[in-house]
């Protein structure tokens, strides 16, 4: 690990003249720590921010949620507003890490992290990734667990966040504050896809604190769910998965949000999927039809072949659990 300095702050102007001056933002330390240990992040500054008064959960007029953003994981899924409202959102952060980390984990820290593709942690493979312009290992190397959505020529890696999955499907906003005043970015803008510069993961400027996570109000009753497929049942990374929340009034569908994970450099919103459900009486043969569009736009690599089918019956299966038709 290379030298650091090391500051802890009390409250958000401190933090925000620290963060102005270049010191990164450091809360439960799960994903940064690590990436020190690996030499593949040398940040120069550290700035705790774990005392700042950024820990509440509430509701927020008409029904929506707001959750501050150095929440931990493991009190943002057992706070019984979030299983009331969202259970999407509780069983996406109960499904994304062992207790141990759920309980130092922050919310605004889990958006933020970085991906578990193995050659942007292994320093001496090429990737744009962490060194841009040096190539992309991935990409004719093992990329089983890589990505088939949104992909580029640059970068092939998934987003690792579940629960960033359910606040795509959900159209959440992230809350931020920095030098020049507060703004309000929607989720599906906050992560940002490769492309040519796949070094640059967050809609973040220097200096900028993620305050909260806001979650807009939804029409009720509303029913909602996520639904993790990997290699194993204990702590493990996403080889899909599908974020749901369902409308159903009168019969007839009103309302779908779905999103889906472990299958694109960010999490991954699939509007035709929702298109194919609003205005449908729920059935099987509609979760089937509907979830025949989640894969459309996919570039599959050479190991990963299987992800697109994969992913349709994962959301296949998740509109059936959460539409209630077997």
């Amino acid at each position: 690990m290379f030298p650091f300095s090391y500051t802890r702050v009390s409250d958000t102007r401190e933090a925000l003249d620290a963060g102005r001056r270049g010191g990164r933002y450091l809360a439960g330390g799960t994903t940064l720590v690590d990436l020190m240990r690996e030499t593949v992040e040398r940040p120069e500054n550290l700035v705790d921010i774990s005392g700042l008064p950024l820990r509440e959960i509430r509701a927020t007029e008409g029904g929506g949620l707001r959750i501050a953003a150095l929440v931990s994981m493991s009190e943002a899924a057992a706070h019984p507003k979030v299983r009331a409202l969202y259970p999407v959102i509780s069983e996406a952060l109960e499904l994304s890490a062992s207790a141990q980390l759920r309980n130092m984990a922050s919310i605004g820290g889990n958006i933020m992290q970085r991906t578990r593709c193995t050659y942007f942690r292994d320093v001496t493979a090429d990737c744009n990734k962490r060194d841009p312009g040096s190539g992309c290992a991935a990409l004719k190397g093992h990329n089983r667990t890589h990505a088939i959505l949104g992909t580029s020529d640059a970068c092939v890696a998934t987003h690792p966040s579940d629960v960033a999955v359910a606040f795509t499907a959900l159209e959440a906003t992230v809350q931020l504050l920095g030098p020049d005043g507060e703004r309000r970015i929607p989720f599906a803008d906050f992560l940002l896809r490769p492309g040519s510069t796949p070094d640059r993961e967050q809609a973040i400027q220097q200096g900028e604190l993620i305050t909260a996570v806001e979650i807009p109000a939804l029409p009720r009753p509303l029913k909602s769910g996520y639904l993790k497929v990997r290699d194993r049942q204990s702590y493990e990374f996403a080889l899909t998965s599908a974020a749901v929340a369902l409308h159903v009034r009168g019969g007839v569908i009103r309302e779908a949000k779905v999103a889906a994970g472990g299958v694109g450099t960010v999490p991954w919103k699939l509007p035709a999927v929702e298109r194919h459900l609003v205005g449908e009486r729920p059935s099987a043969a509609l979760w089937a039809a509907a979830a025949d569009k989640a894969a459309d736009g996919a570039r599959p690599l050479r190991h990963n072949r299987f992800k697109p089918e994969l992913l349709k019956r994962t959301v296949e299966r998740q509109l059936r659990i959460v539409g209630g038709t077997k």
